[in-house]
């Protein structure tokens, strides 16, 4: 089999920027109707694209934050993760010298002048049409990095001063229409909860504008921990096997919509690109609303964070994008019986475990595959009289034709190269564009 590198007749290389002709969202966000994904103040459905920047209000200055925004607006990103006050990682002190509270750690004394600054960065992400996913409280991982976040001032702070806090920043931020609230941080809440609870129902009964999401430790849910909170979105957090934990989070029950908040970062245990990768595409395809990718030395502004701005694994979000707004994501549903791709699967426990998701109309298929093999369709199961068949290429944005024919039976599919793929089959009627503006 010919390498992707070497393999080039057919491909057709997609835009690298933006659809800039993509009218911004309409905030603040809500929840769609089928309570699947979130949508703007128009309905139109909001896929989450995100990355993890997580110190940019204290770990630069306006010009530095102003230029990752902008990088990322190019790149299509639409969202991303921040602590409104850092403890630790490049904090508390911004840099203009400024603290969150004139008495260090009293909650109850809000210094003006840093929360002017965070007013800046928000209101910069809000031109650039990006949604903030803000922590007012960052708790910290419990393990060996348990000076990280802020849940030994919790505890001292106690009830009264937290619900305090919580309805300053609720007042502060409630008529910022590009906020959504997130709770803990790389913790479950533990011995914090009535800090925390009192925290949330401040914020809360300030500012009733902004969907509510929590952040809680690896290898757990929102939901599974801090449901106390009055929550309307749920997230993944896992460095297992991402796939496994997506779909367990899809089918819960009353439905809530779900995202991937964390993951392995690049740059960090020895990720690959393709695994940032195929997070973010078994995000999409297990029914998540959308998925954030991290980056060390990005999420911390650490030397050489301007150099990792066009790291692989953000380009690789890009041709994600745009793949994924040319056809209906909003419809997706798993194919986690097989009943579509009946063979090729690999192994569920493990990472080349391909992603399939069709569409309720049955007139569109997703598989991505994070390493070749011959899969297999049961073609009965896409809609219309004849299909057509594609690969799109992950990693460049390439696209291979594979050609028509009929919905019946089974038909085999083998990548045209090396590395990870997808394969996307349509009913041949629809005239939906190819990611590249083709038809």
């Amino acid at each position: 089999m010919k390498s992707a590198a070497s393999f080039s007749i057919g491909i057709v290389l997609l835009l690298a920027g933006p659809l800039s002709a993509a009218e911004p969202p309409a905030l603040p966000l809500k929840i769609s109707i089928n309570r699947r994904h979130l949508a703007d103040q128009k309905d139109q459905p909001f896929l989450i694209h995100g990355d993890a920047p997580w110190s940019i209000i204290t770990g630069v200055s306006k010009q530095e934050a102003d230029r990752y925004l902008e990088d990322r607006r190019k790149k299509g990103f639409n969202s991303i993760i921040v602590n409104l006050i850092e403890h630790k990682y490049n904090g508390p002190v911004n840099r203009e010298g400024e603290g969150p509270f004139t008495i260090p750690g009293d909650f109850a004394t809000p210094n003006e002048k840093y929360f002017a600054h965070a007013d800046w960065v928000l209101r910069k992400a809000a031109e650039k049409d990006i949604v903030v996913f803000l922590f007012p409280m960052y708790l910290g991982s419990s393990g060996g990095d348990g000076d990280a976040g802020w849940y030994q001032e919790a505890l001292l702070n106690g009830f009264a001063k937290c619900r305090q806090y919580g309805r300053y920043v609720g007042r502060r931020y409630k008529d910022f229409a590009n906020i959504v609230w997130v709770m803990g941080g790389d913790r479950n809440v533990g011995s914090a909860r009535e800090a925390t609870e009192a925290m949330a129902g401040g914020i809360r009964g300030a500012d009733p504008n902004h969907l509510f999401t929590a952040h809680a430790a690896p290898e757990f849910s929102t939901m599974d921990e801090y449901g106390f909170a009055g929550l309307d979105v749920n997230a993944t957090y896992t460095y297992g096997v991402v796939h496994r934990m997506l779909l367990r989070d899809y089918n819960r029950k009353p439905v809530m919509p779900f995202f991937l908040s964390e993951s392995t970062y690049e740059g960090e245990h020895n990720a690959s690109p393709i695994q940032i990768r195929r997070q973010a595409y078994w995000a999409m395809l297990c029914g998540a609303a959308g998925q954030f990718i991290g980056n060390r030395p990005i999420w911390g502004f650490y030397p050489g964070w301007e150099s990792a701005l066009d790291s692989e694994g953000s380009r690789g979000m890009v041709h994600l994008r745009v793949l994924f707004l040319s056809r209906p994501w909003q419809d997706l549903i798993p194919d986690q019986t097989h009943q579509v791709l009946v063979d090729g699967v690999g192994e569920f426990r493990g990472l080349d475990y391909a992603g399939a998701a069709r569409t309720a109309d049955k007139r569109t298929l997703i598989v991505y595959m994070p390493t070749p093999r011959t899969v297999t369709v049961d073609m009965a199961e896409i809609a219309g009289s004849r299909a057509r068949a594609w690969w799109f290429d992950p990693r460049g944005g390439g696209v291979k034709e594979e050609g028509e024919g009929a919905t019946s039976g089974r038909r085999r599919f083998a990548p045209p190269g090396d590395g990870d793929w997808v394969l996307v089959v349509e009913d041949a009627s629809l005239a939906n564009k190819r990611p590249n503006g083709r038809e």
